[in-house]
């Protein structure tokens, strides 16, 4: 029992590592390492959540930390470069759009008494936006031409993300 109480914080631990990681991108300006960085989010992003399912050990808490470090880590790589000017400030918004509908969407859920009971999961949309936003920001670094092509399949899929979780919403609250 204690070594599965342990075990249950790994995915956290994991998680919580990408908060550290945004500290560490904004305190570096070394595009490789950067790189490395983004890399190694992406990397973490899928293996908390890939760890607490096949373990068996999802939790609330961890859903909640897992999604707040993927929205810190982009926020701030999203901020370091508009203040670096190496992105406007329209790609900016691009590339938080996602994350602006969907906070807004989950603000709203939670004021409408109707949705308050709907549990909010992950989509696949959502996870290929995010695998969209940390592609971008390589290609920031290593190939500048080719980002605006990437925040176009950005938008897109954000606006498929937020639809899809917008239906994904609604058949719940039907059930």
């Amino acid at each position: 029992m204690h070594a599965r109480r342990g075990l249950r914080q790994v995915p956290n631990w994991i998680s919580f590592s990408r908060l550290v990681m945004a500290g560490a991108f904004v305190a570096s300006d070394n595009p490789p390492a950067r790189i490395v960085l983004v890399v190694v989010a992406a990397i973490t992003d899928f293996l908390d959540g890939y760890i607490a399912r096949r373990a068996e050990i999802t939790s609330r808490w961890g859903a909640l930390l897992d999604a707040i470090a993927d929205r810190v880590f982009v926020l701030v790589a999203v901020s370091a470069f508009l203040f670096e000017g190496r992105l406007d400030t329209a790609g900016y918004f691009v590339l938080l759009s996602r994350d602006l509908m969907t906070a807004v969407g989950f603000l709203v859920a939670r004021i409408i008494p109707w949705l308050r009971p709907v549990k909010f999961r992950s989509r696949p949309a959502g996870k290929f936006v995010t695998v969209l936003q940390f592609l971008t920001f390589i290609t920031i670094m290593v190939r500048p031409t080719w980002v605006t092509a990437l925040l176009g399949a950005v938008l897109a899929t954000s606006c498929w993300a937020v639809i899809d979780y917008t239906l994904a919403l609604w058949r719940e609250r039907a059930r």
